[in-house]
């Protein structure tokens, strides 16, 4: 496999998320071809880690939107979206392809206004489906980026998960500003 790497900024940047695609901004800022498809829209129950962000129990239904983002044609991330399906199913969330012009906006339209988000790391072993479908060599692991974003009513509304590549992304964390310490 190609070497790619693809730099991810954490906290992600305001003007990167709520762009019309966090990792097709991203990529294009870094000079790679950036592809994206969609791999799967629709319910599935909820992992104990998405359903924990999203105050429901493991196992409830919630609304997935899977796709897999590839950087000079090599595959380097899987992202989905998870969205509570007592307050997302049948909006225009819960339909096939992409949303236009983003996620963000089709939240905003739909009466959510952000208040904060959490995100978290994990370093891993991929599962069979993740290292099929993002072509990881033996003994490749992955990183598991979780951001769960709640409204100001501190309402969850969507929990990111992506699962990228390790060896092909650098992490960039960045101090918030005004709060630095030695």
């Amino acid at each position: 496999m190609p070497r790619v790497l693809v730099r991810r900024t954490l906290p992600t940047e305001p003007a990167v998320r709520g762009s019309a695609s966090l990792f097709l901004s991203e990529a294009q800022r870094q000079g790679l071809k950036a592809g994206r498809r969609m791999l799967y829209v629709g319910l599935e129950p909820a992992g104990d880690h998405v359903a924990a962000c999203l105050r429901i129990e493991p196992g409830t239904d919630v609304v997935a939107r899977r796709k897999m983002m590839t950087a000079n044609d090599v595959p380097v991330r899987i992202a989905t979206s998870y969205f509570r399906a007592d307050l997302f199913g049948g909006t225009r969330l819960a339909e096939p392809d992409f949303v236009r012009p983003s996620l963000q906006s089709a939240l905003v339209a739909l009466g959510h206004t952000f208040g904060r988000a959490e995100e978290s790391l994990v370093a891993r072993p991929p599962v069979a489906f993740e290292r099929e479908t993002l072509e990881l060599d033996p003994g490749e692991w992955i990183v598991q980026v979780l951001r769960a974003s709640y409204s100001t009513a501190d309402t969850p509304v969507h929990v990111l998960e992506t699962i990228c590549a390790a060896s092909r992304h650098v992490f960039s964390i960045a101090q918030v500003s005004g709060h630095d310490e030695f």
